[in-house]
């Protein structure tokens, strides 16, 4: 039984390679035509090579592009910023005397906020003036000794003068003499006394001068007072609470102008400059504010390398709020760019962003970009030639270097 299964292999292996080998044949046996293995004549004569090397280039779209100026403008994210906010507080310690008033409540400058019981300050700063009314009597009395005592001295020189000369021709005694000269000595230490007095005297009205201005001062800080026009962020100290030196009476910002404040990339620092236009977005309710730039720092943050820039806002209304996120758009130099659909943009091997160009010679080049802005009619870039032969489609089927079959789009920027 086995001899006869080997034997049908063997038979059937013989017809398989029979049909596939001696197919021509077979098919001539069986009355049917052969397919034609003849080559076309252009295939072996070569005369048809252009034409199929123009079959195997690839087809891609290409739009011609001129560059354009295009308005400039640096792009941050920042939030509102009041221009001034301060926390009022007390000099001195004392009782509120006054009602207090209500946050958001509408200030002025030099408007009370809190008013201080003055207590026993008013009699000292009565005894502080009667001081110096005495100290202020004494300086004529002092002035008067001082002038005494001037003559005193003068008149002790002349007596001086006269015993000396007399003693020289004979006529004044060695004692004379002595004594008009302790007196000269006597009328001396009275000047420098009555001197001295004049000065305590004036000294005594400085003290007092001091003092009344001390006292009138401590009761000047008795009240208060706004340093700016602006409204309350807090309830101002309650009636009848004790305020000490340092304590909390209210805090006052103010709203007009306001401020927004952005960090700008050290890459994008030099396009900033001082008076600049600039507009922002504000995140609640989409408003938009426009103003000018006043302040960019000279310093950037240690930490993310980045400089503080300021612009001032009107803001009558008061309808902006402190703190609010704003998305701030600073105007530039303009720069030449093109405007290309985003689609058109690819990576090279090194993983740059760029663009395929198509030469005079339909072979294809790459080119980095810069990225400028992003709008809904394409994207704005810079860093490509002033024209431009852009691949649009069929970009990632080509490699820098190659030939292409380039189909033209006209477009007009």
């Amino acid at each position: 039984m086995r001899i006869f299964s080997i034997l049908a292999a063997i038979a059937v292996a013989i017809i398989l390679a029979m049909s596939i080998l001696a197919r021509p044949q077979l098919l001539a046996m069986a009355g049917m035509d052969s397919p034609s293995e003849e080559p076309s004549e252009t295939a072996n004569t070569g005369e048809g090579e252009p034409d199929a090397a123009a079959q195997r280039l690839v087809k891609v779209m290409v739009r011609k592009m001129t560059a354009e100026q295009v308005d400039s403008a640096v792009i941050l994210r920042g939030q509102t910023a009041a221009a001034r906010q301060v926390d009022v507080r007390s000099e001195t310690s004392a009782v509120v005397a006054s009602e207090p008033l209500r946050k958001g409540a509408s200030i002025e400058a030099g408007e009370a906020l809190c008013v201080l019981d003055p207590g026993t300050r008013g009699a000292a700063l009565e005894e502080a003036r009667a001081r110096r009314s005495e100290a202020d009597s004494r300086v004529p009395e002092a002035e008067a000794r001082v002038e005494q005592a001037r003559a005193q001295l003068e008149e002790a020189r002349i007596n001086l003068n006269a015993a000396t000369k007399l003693g020289q021709d004979g006529f004044a005694s060695q004692t004379r003499i002595a004594a008009t000269e302790a007196a000269v000595a006597t009328a001396k230490a009275g000047v420098t006394s009555a001197t001295s007095g004049l000065r305590a005297a004036r000294s005594g009205i400085e003290a007092a001068t001091a003092a009344v201005a001390g006292a009138e001062k401590e009761i000047e800080r008795l009240t208060i007072k706004a340093p700016f026009s602006g409204l309350l962020e807090s309830d101002t100290a309650e009636l009848g609470s004790l305020l000490q030196p340092g304590a909390l009476c209210a805090t006052i910002i103010q709203l007009d102008p306001i401020n927004l404040v952005g960090f700008v990339p050290e890459t994008e620092v030099n396009r900033v400059t001082l008076g600049a236009q600039a507009g922002a977005r504000l995140a609640a309710g989409g408003q938009t504010v426009v103003g000018e730039v006043i302040f960019l720092s000279r310093s950037a943050d240690p930490e993310t390398r980045t400089f503080r820039v300021e612009i001032e806002v009107p803001n009558t209304d008061l309808a902006i709020r402190d703190g609010q996120t704003a998305e701030i758009a600073i105007a530039s130099a303009g720069l030449k760019a093109h405007l290309i659909p985003q689609s058109a943009m690819t990576l090279n091997d090194d993983g740059t962003l760029g663009v395929r160009l198509v030469d005079d010679t339909d072979t294809v080049s790459f080119a980095p970009i810069g990225i400028m802005r992003d709008t809904v009619d394409g994207v704005w870039v810079t860093g490509l030639p002033a024209e431009a032969n852009v691949i649009v489609t069929g970009q990632e089927y080509v490699t820098a270097g190659v030939k292409v079959a380039p189909t033209y789009e006209e477009l007009s920027q």
